[in-house]
This record gives structure tokens, C-alpha cells and sequence, in this order.
């Protein structure tokens, strides 16, 4: 299982690196960051796991599409009038899209996802010809 990538970046001028660097104070960066991510492989399956706090269930958007497990939130901005209450406001919650593509080995049927204590956890089951095969002793004839 891998991590597809897309290279949309765009070179920041000059002047926008010196002006978000953190010595300046940091003004606000429109820099991408995705959630982190976990991927484990097993015998009989692969793992991801996606560290993404403070969300519910309801706000990620799972697809899969010709062996492509894409995975993205979109956060509705909130109106200015509830962001006039705050006198400081740190948290950062950003959209984003994630897309990983899925091995041939993978039954695209039986995956499973749960979304527990800020994880998204995915379990991406081997197809049954995939999984290592026992031993066995030939005789000979």
C-alpha cells in the first residue's frame, strides 16, 4: 500500500518565507498540511491508521475508485459573526485529502473503518490467494 503523491505546490516567494518564518511571529500560512499516518502490513492484512482529533464521523468523506482509497474532510468556514466572540483563536482545523492506492492483493469488499479517539483506523483484509500459503511435504512418486 502506498501514499499517492501530487505535486501541486507552488514556489512561495521571497518575501512569504520571511513573513511566515516563526522568529517573525508567524503570520498565517496557507501551507497544506495533512494529518499524519500509520501504515502496517500483516499476513492477513494491511493497517492505516490517520491521526485526525476533533472531528466526528459524519464530516469525512471515504471513497474508493479504481484501487484508490481517497479520504478528505471539508470544514465549513464559520460565519463572522460567531469568529467576533473570540479574543484569541489558536485552533487550526483545515480541509484536506488524503489518497492512498490500494494493492491488487487487497479484497476491496471486507475493508473496514472505525473512527475512534481521534484515529481513523482502516483494515484493509488480503484477498484469500494473497495470504502465505502453509507448508506442505511432497511425496515422491
Amino acid at each position: 500500500m502506498s501514499i499517492v503523491k501530487k505535486n501541486n505546490a507552488v514556489f512561495p516567494s521571497l518575501l512569504n518565507e520571511i513573513f511566515n518564518a516563526d522568529w517573525y511571529g508567524g503570520l498565517e500560512s496557507e501551507r497544506v498540511s495533512y494529518p499524519p499516518v500509520n501504515i502496517k502490513e500483516t499476513e492477513k492484512d494491511f493497517s492505516l491508521e490517520m491521526l485526525v482529533p476533533g472531528r466526528i464521523k459524519d464530516q469525512f468523506n471515504i471513497e474508493i475508485d479504481k484501487n484508490i482509497l481517497a479520504v478528505s474532510v471539508v470544514d465549513e468556514n464559520l460565519n463572522t459573526e460567531e469568529q467576533s466572540k473570540y479574543s484569541v483563536r489558536e485552533f487550526k482545523v483545515k480541509s484536506f485529502k488524503r489518497t492512498f492506492s490500494i494493492p491488487d492483493t487487497v479484497s476491496i469488499d471486507a475493508i473496514r473503518v472505525l473512527y475512534e479517539n481521534g484515529i481513523l483506523r482502516f483494515t484493509l483484509p488480503k484477498k484469500e490467494e494473497a495470504l502465505p500459503k502453509p507448508k506442505r511435504v511432497l511425496e515422491i512418486a
